[in-house]
């Protein structure tokens, strides 16, 4: 039996409930291009948002998966990874480059460059906090030092409040995880991520405008939870 679809904020779209092990496979060779996640996954989610901005709903179809009681089909037969996330970025960027829709990367060399050199640093980024989530005390330096480049890195261009000044790529690969440590850091760290920082302020106040992206976002508290679940924090 299938699990219910956990709380989604602003949902556009009717989306499945996850598949269990007890859940049989779609038809997987029938012409149809099919997005397979878990909602409550920030590398899958990073390819949700590119779908959604891409206007895709209808050419790319949503399978969730239930991580905690996945099919053995789903490793068989569609990822022998057995994982949901894959190669996350080189996902988006295929998307966005074999897909109808707007381009999500400019034309611009500069900005391209920038693009690719903050791309590179989001593993780096997603790693010092995590890290910092399994220890105990105050937000690390090293996480500090990370937020920090994200606070100057947004202030390189000034036609837009985003990493490369209007909404891109970039901010496709970093929203899920702001957003997830924002919500981690002040209920867990008791921080708050974009004090004395204006431009990632800027930033969270305005992708939360972006449709393509709020059609994407859990429950604040569910995520909070899930996370505390998973860290072992009372």
């Amino acid at each position: 039996m299938a699990t219910a679809v956990p709380p989604i904020i602003s949902p556009k779209e009717d989306l499945p409930p996850p598949l269990t092990s007890a859940s049989e496979p779609p038809p997987l060779f029938d012409g149809t291009t099919r997005l397979y996640l878990a909602y409550h996954c920030p590398y899958a989610q990073r390819a949700w948002i590119t779908r959604n901005c891409k206007g895709l709903q209808h050419e790319i179809k949503v399978v969730a998966i239930d991580l905690a009681d996945r099919p053995a089909w789903y490793k068989e037969k569609v990822y022998p990874e057995n994982k949901v996330k894959g190669e996350s970025l080189d996902l988006v960027k295929y998307i966005d480059s074999n897909f109808d829709g707007p381009a999500l990367l400019p034309d611009d060399s500069a900005k391209k460059q920038f693009a690719e050199e903050l791309l590179a640093f989001s593993d780096g980024f997603n790693s010092a906090f995590f890290s910092c989530l399994r220890s105990k005390g105050d937000v690390s330096d090293e996480a500090a030092a990370a937020v920090d480049k994200i606070e100057a890195a947004l202030g390189k261009f000034s036609d837009g409040p985003f990493f490369l000044g209007q909404f891109s790529l970039v901010d496709v690969a970093y929203v899920p995880f702001i957003e997830r440590f924002q919500i981690f850091y002040s209920g867990i760290k008791k921080d708050d991520l974009a004090k004395g920082r204006p431009n990632l302020h800027k930033f969270i106040e305005e992708v939360n405008k972006v449709d393509a992206y709020t059609q994407t976002k859990l429950d604040p508290q569910f995520l909070l939870d899930q996370m505390k679940e998973k860290f072992g924090i009372a």
